[in-house]
């Protein structure tokens, strides 16, 4: 009799995706640091005019627009890795970038080509492995335990067909985690990256997983953090050593259960695989508390970002929607949403930043700003939506969101 297969699962995870995307289109820019993000753009429309017989390929180093002076509210989408070596990140405002890293190269994002590339990379592990989460543009789970080769070196061998064959057909380079489930492979992705794949097995996760740091679970964000680290706990192996009731008196029965099992490694939910999203959302938490008025152009372009996201993810899984909502947390802790249902399916940034406006103007801004998010619901696929009878936006309403953050 053969013995149980053992439960691999694996998160894999595009490299600085959006800017490996523009390498591919840039190749003279690879090495160097570049930051994605600040407008949309048809694919070369920057270069149209001033370089209309020169192949993109070709186009000087020299003649591409630098960060330094950077005057405006956009934010980075993403960054290649020589960027963040100077501490430029996703989400963050440009203006501050300029400040850390001036002489990096700024290009917009060109959302049709992130989509196409998007979806040849899912295709592609969908013809491998076909049981597959899609988490968004650029990442994905994938049940590795009954295909073949997922086994074998606890699922290296799987993970590095996928991301040669990826690589083969696209250019692009991802990196892999290989874990016994899902919190544990997400983790693991980050270990080598980029490029990179990476082996855990639930025996491993005294040595490798308890050094970190507790931020590295996904789910712990800032507050859960600084709660920790007030109690002493700073690393993953810390908190694995407390009692599951005592981590329940300090952050409730529901997450100081989840903690404990986290801590712990264990994790049992499945991958989504075919369910139709309720919505699609995204949110952040800042750095630090944010003010609606002092802090208005920050503010701003984080909105704006959000907005960009959501749209990219909905392209990405086919989706429109008809709701569009706000999700506000203060420096008080308390959270606040609101939404806005209109005529007409949407999914594109602009639109859904103008609606989530109109949102907004219904919050009192007095208070800082922890988090802030952005979310589409009502949603449909957008083939379907085509086949039914379109309806106008009242435009007078969604210049009213003009002038907010």
């Amino acid at each position: 009799m053969a013995a149980p297969l053992i439960r691999r699962i694996a998160h894999l995870d595009m490299d600085a995706f959006y800017a490996s995307v523009e390498l591919l289109r840039y190749p003279q820019l690879k090495g160097l640091p570049v930051v994605i993000g600040g407008a949309r753009r048809s694919a070369d429309n920057d270069f149209s005019q001033t370089h209309a017989d020169v192949p993109l390929s070709r186009i000087p180093v020299a003649d591409f627009p630098r960060l330094a002076g950077y005057t405006g509210r956009g934010v980075i989408t993403t960054a290649t890795y020589a960027a963040r070596q100077s501490g430029v990140g996703s989400a963050m405002g440009l203006m501050k970038a300029a400040k850390l890293c001036p002489e990096a190269i700024l290009l917009p994002v060109d959302f049709a080509e992130i989509r196409r590339y998007s979806r040849a990379f899912k295709d592609i592990i969908l013809d491998i492995a076909p049981v597959m989460e899609d988490r968004g543009v650029d990442e994905v789970f994938i049940d590795f335990t009954e295909v073949p080769g997922g086994q074998r070196d606890g699922g290296r061998v799987l993970a590095r067909l996928i991301q040669k064959t990826i690589f083969q057909a696209t250019g692009l380079t991802c990196s892999l985690g290989v874990a016994p489930n899902k919190l544990l492979a997400k983790m693991a992705s980050e270990f080598n990256k980029p490029n990179g794949i990476a082996v855990v097995y639930e025996d491993d996760v005294p040595s490798k997983i308890w050094p970190l740091a507790c931020r590295k679970i996904n789910g712990v964000g800032p507050k859960a953090e600084e709660k920790l680290l007030s109690l002493g706990i700073t690393t993953i192996g810390q908190l694995a050593q407390k009692d599951v009731d005592w981590l329940i008196d300090h952050f409730g029965q529901k997450t100081g259960a989840w903690l404990f099992d986290a801590a712990q490694g264990r994790d049992d939910r499945p991958l989504v695989t075919e369910s139709e999203p309720v919505s699609i959302s995204r949110e952040t938490t800042f750095e630090r508390d944010l003010h609606a008025v002092r802090d208005k152009a920050e503010l701003g372009a984080i909105f704006t970002w959000l907005c960009e996201q959501v749209a990219a993810d909905l392209a990405a899984k086919g989706y429109v929607g008809k709701t569009i909502g706000i999700k506000l947390r203060f420096d008080d802790f308390k959270s606040v949403t609101r939404d806005q249902t209109v005529d007409a399916y949407v999914g594109d940034a602009k639109t859904i930043r103008q609606v989530a406006g109109l949102c907004l103007k219904r919050v009192p801004l007095t208070q800082r700003l922890r988090l802030l998010g952005v979310r589409v619901g009502s949603l449909v696929r957008r083939d379907e939506a085509q086949t039914r009878e379109p309806h106008r936006l009242n435009d007078m309403n969604l210049k009213a969101s003009i002038g907010l953050f």
